[in-house]
């Protein structure tokens, strides 16, 4: 698992559009990268309505909020245009990136033990360093939780 100041690893991805978005777009700003386990589940979608509710505030601290999953391009579309979501969606479909920063492990599901996306957070500085990591998290009320540590880091209300 990716540490505090640690060096984000790069990327290039295709969003929910197939335009390709890379971590370099966000340099001089602030970054909340989430990753997710699927598009259209209970927890998946709960998280991304609340950081799509919560966007304006995260704007207000000069803070982008993209998502990341396994899931194909077109199904981030359907998503992302049936919850009428505002975060961009980054499709992972190698889970290369997923990897890179940590967030590919063992998981259980009704007793039965297989890997996948942990649901887990990244807040990353304008300078492309890792500023606060959340771990194993609950979506319910994460995007408020993300939101109170981007307050204390950027110092803005």
């Amino acid at each position: 698992m990716l540490k505090i100041k640690d060096k984000a690893p790069d990327f290039c991805l295709p969003n929910q559009n197939g335009d390709t978005v890379c971590l370099k777009d966000f340099l001089g700003k602030w970054l909340v990268l989430y990753f997710y386990p699927k598009d259209n589940t209970s927890g998946c979608t709960l998280e991304a309505m609340e950081f799509t509710d919560s966007l304006e505030e995260f704007k207000k601290l000069n803070a982008a909020v993209v998502g990341i999953s396994k899931d194909s391009v077109k199904s981030h579309l359907n998503f992302y245009n049936k919850h009428s979501l505002k975060v961009e969606l980054l499709s992972d479909e190698s889970a290369s990136v997923i990897k890179a920063y940590g967030a590919w492990g063992k998981k259980k599901m009704y007793g039965k033990e297989y890997e996948g996306t942990i649901r887990s957070t990244f807040i990353i500085d304008p300078e492309g360093n890792i500023a606060y990591v959340f771990d194993s998290v609950k979506p319910g009320g994460h995007a408020g939780d993300v939101l109170k540590k981007m307050r204390e880091l950027t110092g803005g209300g």
